[in-house]
């Protein structure tokens, strides 16, 4: 496999259920779409525990000491938490989607094309998969974060075609931009940042995982874009605690 396999899937499953909302249209039970859900949400929260025990591998601990990796992921949640909530990034991305749609909506003759390629690509793009999904597959850490997404997606725009119609299909070239762009970041950071950095940032993406798997199978509402900036505060703790042991 190659880095930016996960977004090049993503991109396949949201054309091909693109198509299948198009010709078959929207056939899914509300009881079939509900056990799907349920499947991602479980099998995300699996890749969430296997990506947060990377805390305990020996590159770190080896940077660090034995007992400041944990410490490492909870300073960078509760920072990175602060500062998100201050900045409100979850509910200005779920602003900005709004916005979107309100800026395309002019009424009953707006066409259904840009409201579907609008509204699905605000679905698609905006969310903490979105970005943790890419900065793994791009630090080379694998890409089943985006091949969860990439499910998702795909029952998504098989129901938002059925809607909306081509649009949809439109938003993968979004995906592939937004998503291409976020592995290129993460494949630069694998190669400036040292072994240490990287497994603490992904082990830190584990636990906001953990987040997203909470939100799909309803049991609470996570705020996780808020946490994003963990995923920043968390080499830089690493980088503070490499300083201070020489």
């Amino acid at each position: 496999m190659f880095i930016g396999i996960g977004t090049v899937v993503n991109v396949a499953t949201v054309l091909v259920g693109s198509v299948l909302g198009v010709l078959v249209g929207h056939r899914l039970s509300h009881r079939t779409r509900e056990l799907v859900t349920d499947a991602i949400g479980l099998v995300t929260l699996l890749i969430a525990i296997s990506s947060a025990l990377t805390v305990g591998d020996k590159a770190l601990s080896d940077a660090v000491g034995d007992s400041a990796p944990v410490l490492i992921v909870l300073g960078a949640m509760l920072i990175g938490g602060i500062i998100g909530s201050l900045l409100h990034i979850e509910e200005r991305l779920e602003g900005f989607g709004s916005w979107m749609q309100r800026r395309f909506d002019r009424g009953e003759g707006q066409s259904t094309f840009v409201e579907g390629f609008v509204s699905a690509s605000m679905v698609f793009c905006v969310g903490p998969l979105t970005f943790l999904g890419s900065l793994s597959d791009g630090l080379g850490r694998g890409a089943d974060q985006l091949y969860l997404k990439a499910v998702l997606d795909g029952f998504t725009s098989i129901a938002f075609a059925a809607s909306f119609g081509w649009g949809v299909a439109a938003s993968a070239l979004v995906v592939l931009v937004v998503q291409g762009s976020m592995t290129a970041v993460g494949a630069l950071l694998g190669d400036v940042l040292p072994d240490a950095h990287v497994t603490a940032l992904g082990a830190t993406g584990g636990v906001m995982l953990i987040g997203v798997a909470l939100r799909l199978l309803k049991i609470k509402q996570v705020a996780v874009a808020d946490l994003l900036p963990a995923l920043i505060v968390a080499p830089l703790l690493v980088q503070l605690l490499v300083v201070i042991r020489n």
